[in-house]
């Protein structure tokens, strides 16, 4: 692995050009400088969204056998499992590992009562999701994500290259600049799996019990943790400027 551009040797003003003119608008070159770069010590955490099919068949065309890791909190749809089956199936070198939090739904309700995601979503997101990806991400010197700027006001300053002070690693997003338009133009001309959940009014799809279907108008993520005004699960939710 290169030196530079790690999570304590960052100099903004040295970060690489990435032109945004051909086809990928700019994927293709950060997913190839990147595998590059970090080789072994880069983790794609993978949600299995649209966004994350275009991701893994751009991967797959440069790095097929990277790291890939899906947090699987056990609350997650049938079609959810579904869908990483049918990904695996597509892509038989895929290097995917399930990472589950310690306890089981169970033992979470009988530490902290049934239902925690109603009660306390943040704790619940904390346990499930982000204590799993610190682990998950131990070791590592960067992880790719599919965050795009026109999702979230929160996410309009995203970079290609991201010094991620939660994880303190490097957080490499290579879809930034795609369109919902895109991505699914994307999916379609590849004609490759999806959640099918999307169809069904699901644009942003997490945990079976905190997501619910958008309707017309409304704010794409408006059905994650819905009346609770939470927005963000916590792996996305620090901001970060170069």
């Amino acid at each position: 692995m290169n030196g530079s551009f790690t999570f304590d040797n960052w100099d903004a003003k040295q970060l690489p050009h990435f032109p945004i003119d051909d086809e990928s608008k700019g994927a293709h070159q950060v997913i190839r400088w990147s595998f590059d770069h970090y080789g072994e010590n880069l983790v794609y955490a993978c949600s299995f969204g649209a966004e994350s099919m275009v991701l893994i068949d751009l991967l797959s065309q440069v790095c097929p056998e990277i790291r890939l890791v899906f947090l699987d909190t056990g609350l997650h749809f049938r079609e959810t499992y579904e869908t990483i089956d049918a990904v695996q199936k597509r892509y038989p070198k895929l290097n995917l590992e399930r990472i589950r939090p310690e306890q089981s739904v169970v033992e979470q309700e009988e530490v902290h009562g049934e239902r925690l995601w109603e009660r306390n979503p943040d704790h619940c997101c904390h346990l499930r999701k982000i204590i799993p990806l610190q682990q998950a991400l131990s070791g590592a010197a960067a992880w790719i994500s599919g965050l795009r700027r026109e999702q979230t006001p929160t996410r309009r300053f995203t970079q290609f290259l991201n010094r991620d002070e939660k994880f303190g690693l490097i957080k490499i997003c290579p879809l930034i600049h795609w369109t919902e338009v895109e991505v699914w133009d994307y999916i379609r001309a590849r004609d490759l799996p999806y959640n099918e959940l999307h169809t069904w009014g699901y644009p942003s799809i997490g945990c079976a019990p905190c997501t619910r279907p958008v309707a017309k108008g409304e704010d794409p993520r408006a059905g994650r943790w819905s009346g609770t005004g939470k927005t963000e699960c916590g792996l996305h939710s620090s901001l970060w400027k170069s």
